[in-house]
C-alpha cells in the first residue's frame, strides 16, 4: 500500500506564489510517475502537471509557464511551485501516484492524497 500526503496549500493574493509538496511512502518511490490534479468549486477534477520517474515534466496549458513540477527521489517527494497565481487557480489540489495509462487522466492513477486547499483572492 502507498500513502500519499500533500501539504503547502493556503490563501494567497492574485500574483502571489505557493509551493505544494507531496510525500509518498509505503513502497519504493522511484519507479512512480506522479501527478497533480485540482478540483475547483463546481468543476470536475482536472490535470495540472505530472512528472515521470526520470524527471520529465508535463503541464496543462492553463499553468504552463507559471507552475513548475519537480521531484526528489532520494526524499520521496514531489513539489509544485505555483507562481503568478490567479483566482481561477482556486481549487483543492491533489497529488497522485502510480500511473497505469495516460498521465493526463485521473483514472490512470492508483493512489491519491487527501488534497490541500489553495485559495487565490483577487
Amino acid at each position: 500500500q502507498v500513502q500519499v500526503v500533500e501539504s503547502g496549500g493556503g490563501l494567497v493574493q492574485a500574483g502571489g506564489s505557493l509551493r505544494l509538496s507531496c510525500a509518498a511512502s509505503g513502497r519504493t518511490f522511484s519507479p512512480y510517475d506522479m501527478g497533480w490534479f485540482r478540483q475547483g468549486p463546481g468543476k470536475e477534477r482536472e490535470f495540472v502537471a505530472a512528472i515521470r520517474w526520470s524527471g520529465i515534466p508535463y503541464y496543462a496549458d492553463s499553468v504552463k509557464g507559471r507552475f513548475t513540477i519537480s521531484r526528489d527521489n532520494a526524499k520521496n517527494t514531489v513539489s509544485l511551485q505555483m507562481n503568478s497565481l490567479e483566482p481561477e487557480d482556486t481549487a483543492v489540489y491533489y497529488c497522485a501516484a502510480d500511473v497505469r495509462g495516460s498521465l493526463y487522466r485521473s483514472d490512470a492513477y492508483g493512489y491519491w492524497g487527501q488534497g490541500t486547499q489553495v485559495t487565490v483572492s483577487s
